[in-house]
């Protein structure tokens, strides 16, 4: 088992209405700021809920929301011009993965000299100095949120590329599940199939400790009372805190370990095409599962019954076999693709998003050693 080294960081609110509070907390940081927001959340009425406490606080701020599809390079230089013009105290990220990911990189090289394009194209690691970052997921996940690297597209190339973060950019995460509802009913239940997928890749790393373990194995316990409904009448915390709970444990837990083949792929294939994350993860994890159970069907069982997709009494090929049948199950009662044919994408173009994987650093932590005809293969089955 790995070392356990465990760093507190960021501070985590969780709860209904802690959106709410919002400006007491950007105090402890600053008074101007810069707020990258979803477009999407204008139309919901839900940047309000958002911007009225920075005003009650007497917070400077102004907005960016034109955010296309991707978390591009040429979007994140524009930020990056408009941060340093305003010479803001921090930012703060109202959004999903590709609002987050784009603060995280600017408050990450916001002090330095360096073009982006050579620190994405010779892997540079930015200057120790930071901009303080405070996010709020729109979501019920976001993969990248703890870790020390996020995620952007080269315009350039639409190739998908790792920017290294200082460790405590982030400084506050403030998840409130009231903030989803822009989300319809289908994104949220494909996202907990991807949440469920990038938690059990991190419980099958050769990184895993257990602490890793021990919070991923709760975020699938939350996750399952979420799409299935509690065990029992004790448990009263409403679905969306739920989903809430478990997203937020599952990405915490996937950072402490690792990232797995399906999350790989699926911010590959992301980058190239715009294809969600969500829907592309959600496809790849029988296949995934099915091919874990070759080495680790022991930890696999124990996810299948903390889900309750096989009984407690059920042998471990048994367990492994019901949890593959379970996920498919999820995903035609949520009515997405089973199969990655369905997306539109031809296997030559998926063999692109594979070259574009096997050049991330995350190749070398996965659950077990792959190449890239490795990868090629997952897709072939999945296709």
């Amino acid at each position: 088992m790995a070392d356990f080294i465990f760093k507190i960081s960021p501070n985590i609110v969780l709860g209904s209405y802690t959106a709410n509070r919002l400006g007491q907390y950007a105090l402890e940081y600053g008074k101007n700021f810069l707020v990258v927001m979803d477009p999407i959340l204008n139309e919901s009425g839900t940047s309000e809920k958002v911007t009225n406490s920075l005003k009650e606080k007497g917070v400077e701020y102004f907005v960016f929301d034109e955010i296309p599809n991707a978390a591009d390079t040429e979007t994140l230089n524009s930020i990056l011009r408009l941060a340093r013009d305003a010479k803001v105290h921090g930012i703060i990220a109202v959004g999903g993965g590709r609002v987050i990911a784009l603060a995280k990189a600017v408050c990450a090289v916001y002090f330095d000299d360096t073009d982006i394009y050579d620190i994405i194209d010779d892997g540079l690691a930015p200057c120790k100095k930071m901009l303080p970052l405070i996010c709020i997921p729109t979501t019920i996940r976001d993969s990248f949120i703890f870790t020390d690297r996020t995620v952007v597209t080269d315009s350039r190339s639409s190739k998908v590329k790792l920017i290294k973060t200082q460790n405590g950019l982030c400084r506050m995460v403030l998840w409130d599940p009231n903030l989803q509802i822009s989300l319809t009913e289908k994104q949220t239940q494909c996202m907990s199939i991807e949440t469920l997928a990038f938690a059990i890749e991190g419980y099958l790393s050769q990184k895993a400790t257990f602490f890793s373990d021990m919070i991923i194995e709760k975020a699938v316990q939350l996750l399952g009372y979420a799409l299935d409904g509690a065990p029992s009448l004790s448990i009263t915390t409403p679905q969306d805190v739920l989903m809430c709970q478990g997203g937020c444990m599952g990405s915490l837990g996937a950072a402490s370990s690792s990232f797995g083949v399906a999350h790989l792929l699926s911010i590959a294939i992301n980058s190239r095409y715009k294809i969600s994350r969500s829907l592309t993860s959600a496809i790849l994890l029988p296949y995934v599962i099915e091919d874990a159970a070759t080495y680790r069907a022991d930890k696999l069982a124990v996810v299948s019954k903390l889900l309750r997709a096989a009984p407690q009494d059920a042998d471990v090929n048994t367990a492994v076999s019901l949890l593959a049948e379970y996920v498919r199950q999820k995903i035609a009662m949520v009515n997405i693709p089973a199969r990655l044919k369905d997306l539109g994408l031809t296997v030559e173009q998926l063999a692109l998003a594979v070259e574009d994987a096997g050049e991330l650093e995350l190749i070398n932590s996965l659950q077990k050693s792959m190449t890239t005809d490795d990868l090629f293969e997952l897709i072939k089955k999945a296709y």
